[in-house]
């Protein structure tokens, strides 16, 4: 057989045989780099040492179930956000260049969060609000520009990098005109980072992701329809406005979420889906394998961080963008290739 069969809301859903065995390969790795996450810092602990610290025993119960496993944790479920919000906008745009930190997504969530450092008083919960909303809007924007004519995924895609470029240079404008202790603190933050990650910072970003999650599995029906063209999805039953709307809502969601807490981190989201696709060999842009891909990029990206000039920690944004950036030249060529 070459798929397996998986009965979800008394639907049965067909899940390709590589898939699910490069999933099972993806979690092996998660879990080897959540390990090694957990083992390096400051002191260099065995994996027998954490796993005790885990159980509650041993004496780095504080340092590993404190300080490095809210870290951890964050790389697998931030990684996994952006590379299912990659996955969710390369579908809507069927463009491999259709990623929020590209159409501007990341730089919209960015000036919500920016009005809630300098404007507001700067809480959790405001930066959270701040950056949905932000995005949101950003995202609304691009869509009502690209949809005069025909919604096109190329023409949403040159829409979104305008309106990137756009949107960076008001962050720029507003960090400029910052107090000086308030724009140190949103440069520093602009770059992504995971350091200094507790407990505190990541239970509502868990549960808001966790809950975006759920309402896309209630599309995995109409995500399949869609895949085989708009048509079949249309004869089939599938209202694509309602369909792509909640799609989108829930990549926006997700890459605001993240943005809120750790910064923009870029390219995650990019490169994950196709690196996901590739390795599954499959014709569209399958979710699990692209959030699995991007748990293990960020975790990754996240220990070169911490490693490359140790005991000094890099934020993971600057590995992510040196490393992306790479990944976006070898894309635009094989698409120049293609043409």
């Amino acid at each position: 057989m070459n798929a397996i069969v998986v009965r979800a809301r008394g639907r049965a859903l067909r899940l390709p045989r590589r898939t699910v065995l490069l999933a099972a390969a993806l979690i092996v790795l998660i879990l080897g780099l959540s390990l090694l996450g957990l083992c390096f810092g400051a002191s260099w602990l065995t994996p027998g040492e954490v796993l005790a610290a885990l159980a509650g025993t041993g004496d780095w119960t504080v340092v590993v179930a404190q300080w490095r496993l809210p870290r951890v944790l964050a790389g697998v479920v931030f990684g996994a956000a952006l590379g299912v919000a990659g996955a969710i906008f390369q579908n809507v745009t069927r463009n491999p260049m259709g990623s929020p930190d590209v159409i501007g997504l990341d730089a919209g969530a960015y000036t919500g969060a920016l009005f809630a450092i300098t404007v507001l008083s700067g809480t959790s919960a405001q930066l959270a609000g701040s950056s949905v909303l932000g995005g949101v809007l950003a995202a609304a924007v691009i869509y009502l520009l690209s949809a005069k004519g025909g919604l096109s995924g190329l023409r949403l895609v040159i829409v979104g990098i305008a309106m990137n470029a756009i949107l960076t240079s008001v962050n720029a404008w507003i960090v400029l005109r910052a107090e000086l202790e308030v724009a140190i603190a949103a440069v520093g933050w602009s770059a992504g980072s995971l350091n200094g990650i507790d407990w505190a910072d990541v239970y509502l970003p868990f549960a808001i992701i966790l809950g975006l999650l759920a309402l896309l599995a209630t599309q995995a029906h109409a995500m399949h329809q869609t895949a085989l063209g708009d048509s079949v999805a249309v004869a089939t039953g599938v209202s694509l406005h309602r369909h792509r709307l909640l799609l989108v809502l829930v990549g926006v969601g997700c890459t605001a979420t993240v943005t809120a807490v750790a910064g923009p981190i870029v390219f995650i989201a990019l490169a994950a889906p196709q690196i996901g696709r590739r390795l599954a060999k499959a014709v569209g842009v399958p979710l699990l394998p692209a959030a699995l891909t991007g748990a293990v990029l960020l975790l990754a990206a996240d220990l070169i961080a911490q490693m490359l000039l140790a005991p000094v920690s890099l934020p993971v944004g600057v590995v992510s963008a040196a490393i992306g950036g790479c990944y976006l030249i070898w894309l635009l060529t094989k698409e120049v290739e293609r043409a």
